[in-house]
């Protein structure tokens, strides 16, 4: 319940910014040139996504094929996808956002802020990224080996 006034802001804020936008552009330009610059601001958002979309599979399936764990590419993935659903809803507002996540710049800068800031829950304590030891005096930090692993007879 504590995410709901911000929910409620958000589904109520943004289309009274949108509305407000339309109309002082609107004004302007003319009501023909706003609708074709929604729709040019759509389509050409639609094949910055695809390219984009396409080189982050890419990647995301070079790192996996390295071993390595495609965190930040999967991030990458999601804040693309988020990007082109706000570049096709309508309104000038959302485009911004939207043209915000398909910048690279600003789309690393915003993941990165994203992960610095993120909590990490370990066994329901939550940690910091950088802080790996929990928080409750009961948990007994530790390493386990299996005995029945070659690697570590002697």
């Amino acid at each position: 319940m504590r995410g709901f006034p911000i929910l409620l802001a958000i589904f109520i804020g943004i289309p009274l910014v949108e509305v407000y936008l339309f109309i002082e552009v609107g004004e302007k330009i003319g009501a023909l040139p706003t609708v074709l610059l929604c729709i040019t601001t759509a389509v050409i958002g639609s094949v910055m996504v695809r390219a984009q979309g396409l080189s982050t599979m890419a990647k995301f399936q070079q790192e996996v094929a390295a071993g390595q764990m495609p965190a930040t590419t999967m991030m990458e993935g999601f804040a693309l996808m988020l990007g082109g659903f706000l570049l096709i809803t309508p309104g000038f507002f959302t485009d911004a956002l939207g043209f915000l996540c398909l910048i690279p710049y600003t789309r690393r800068a915003i993941i990165s802020r994203l992960i610095n800031n993120m909590v990490i829950s370990s066994s329901g304590f939550p940690t910091r990224p950088g802080n790996p030891k929990s928080q409750d005096p009961n948990v007994i930090e530790g390493e386990f080996r299996d005995s029945d692993d070659d690697t570590w007879k002697h």
